[in-house]
C-alpha cells in the first residue's frame, strides 16, 4: 500500500488472511503441564541457564541426573507390569479340589503334596508355569464333548452344535497355589472317518478324558476302545484318566444312580476317576476341570523336582566314569585312589 502526503512516500506491508501472525507457545508453569499428564511428574532439575547469566552453558550433570531418575522410574513401572491379563477369579485354585465320589477317584486326599506346597511357597517351580499341559477329550459322536468344553471355557451352551471335524482345542489359564498354569484342552472328532486324524493328537497327553452319554449305555461300552486308542499313543502310566458321564440333567434321580453304578464299576477297571456333569446346566463342570488342573499341576511340579534332583546327583559321580578295556578291579582301584588323593 502506498500512502502519499507532504511529498513523502511510505510503504506498509498488507497482511492477507493466510499471512496472519503465528502465535508462539511460551513456557507454561509446571502445574499446567501436570494437568496434561497421566502420572506424577518428577521434580524439575534446576538448569544453569536460569542463572543471572543468560549465556551460561547448560549444566550437563543436572541433565544426566534427570535422565537417570526418569530411567529409574520407567524401570520401576515396567517391573510392576503384570505378564499377560490376570486370571479370572473362578480359575484361582488355592486348595486341592475334592473328588466326585470316593468309590472311583485317583487320589483320596484333600491337600497338595508337601513338596509341591513348599516349592510353590518358594516360587521355585522351574518351567512348570511356562508349559502347556495337554488334555485330550475322546468319546462317541454326540455325547457332548464340545458342549462340555465350551461350557467351561466360554460359559455357553448351544443345542445345535455341529459335529467336530478333525480336532479343535482351547487354552485355559489357571493360578494354582500362586503359580500360573495352563491347560490345552483338545476336542477330538467322534466320527469313525476322523479317527486316523485325531489319533495323531493323542500323543503327549497328560490327561485323557473319555466321555459318554448317561442316557445311552452303548456309549459307555465304547469308552474302552476310545481309551485304548488314546493310551496306545502315550507312554504307560504317564496319563491321568477320567471317565465322564454327560447330560446328567436328562436323567431322574433313580435312573442317574443306576447309570452311575455301572460307570463307577467300569472306571475302576479302567483305573480312571469318575464324574457326572451337565453342560446344559453347568453342574459339576467347573469343579471337574479344577480337579483335572490340580492333578496335572501337582504331577508337573513333582516331575520337575525329580528331574532337577537327578541332574544334581549325576554331577561329580565318580562311578559314571569308566575306562574302556580295563578289568573291573582296575576300575575300582583307580576310582578309589582318585577319590582318596583329594
Amino acid at each position: 500500500m502506498v500512502i502519499a502526503g507532504g511529498g513523502a512516500v511510505s510503504w506498509k506491508p498488507l497482511l492477507l488472511p493466510q499471512e496472519a501472525p503465528v502465535a508462539t507457545v511460551t513456557a507454561l508453569p509446571n502445574y499446567v503441564w501436570d494437568s496434561f499428564r497421566c502420572e506424577p511428574r518428577p521434580d524439575p532439575v534446576p538448569d544453569a541457564r536460569d542463572s543471572s547469566d543468560p549465556q551460561a552453558p547448560p549444566d550437563r550433570s543436572a541433565s544426566r541426573a534427570f535422565a537417570t531418575s526418569a530411567g529409574y522410574s520407567a524401570r520401576m513401572r515396567s517391573s510392576l507390569t503384570p505378564l499377560g491379563p490376570p486370571v479370572s477369579r473362578d480359575r484361582i485354585i488355592t486348595s486341592f479340589p475334592k473328588w466326585y465320589t470316593p468309590d472311583a477317584c485317583l487320589q483320596l486326599k484333600e491337600h497338595f503334596h508337601g513338596q509341591v506346597s513348599a516349592t510353590c511357597q518358594r516360587r521355585n517351580t522351574g518351567t512348570v508355569g511356562l508349559r502347556l499341559s495337554k488334555v485330550v477329550v475322546v468319546g462317541d459322536l454326540y455325547v457332548g464333548k464340545t458342549s462340555l468344553i465350551h461350557r467351561f471355557c466360554k460359559n455357553v451352551f448351544d443345542r445345535d452344535y455341529k459335529a467336530t471335524i478333525g480336532v479343535d482345542f482351547e487354552i485355559e489359564r489357571f493360578e494354582i497355589a500362586g503359580i500360573p498354569y495352563s491347560l490345552q484342552i483338545w476336542d477330538t472328532a467322534g466320527q469313525e472317518k476322523f479317527k486316523c486324524i485325531a489319533s495323531a493328537y493323542y500323543r503327549g497327553a497328560q490327561v485323557i478324558i473319555t466321555a459318554f452319554d448317561l442316557t445311552d449305555v452303548q456309549t459307555l461300552e465304547h469308552t474302552r476302545q476310545w481309551l485304548e486308542d488314546a493310551l496306545r499313543e502315550n507312554e504307560p502310566g504317564s496319563c491321568f484318566v477320567f471317565l465322564v458321564g454327560t447330560k446328567k440333567d436328562l436323567l431322574s434321580g433313580a435312573a442317574c444312580e443306576q447309570a452311575e453304578v455301572e460307570a463307577v464299576h467300569l472306571a475302576n477297571e479302567m483305573k480312571a476317576e469318575y464324574w457326572s456333569v451337565s453342560a446344559k446346566t453347568g453342574e459339576n463342570v467347573k469343579a471337574f476341570f479344577s480337579r483335572v488342573a490340580a492333578l496335572a499341576f501337582e504331577q508337573s511340579v513333582l516331575q520337575d523336582l525329580e528331574r532337577r534332583n537327578s541332574t544334581r546327583l549325576q554331577v561329580g559321580d565318580g562311578d559314571l566314569i569308566r575306562m574302556e578295556g580295563s578289568p573291573p578291579e582296575t576300575q575300582e582301584s583307580t576310582t578309589s585312589s582318585s577319590l582318596g588323593c583329594c
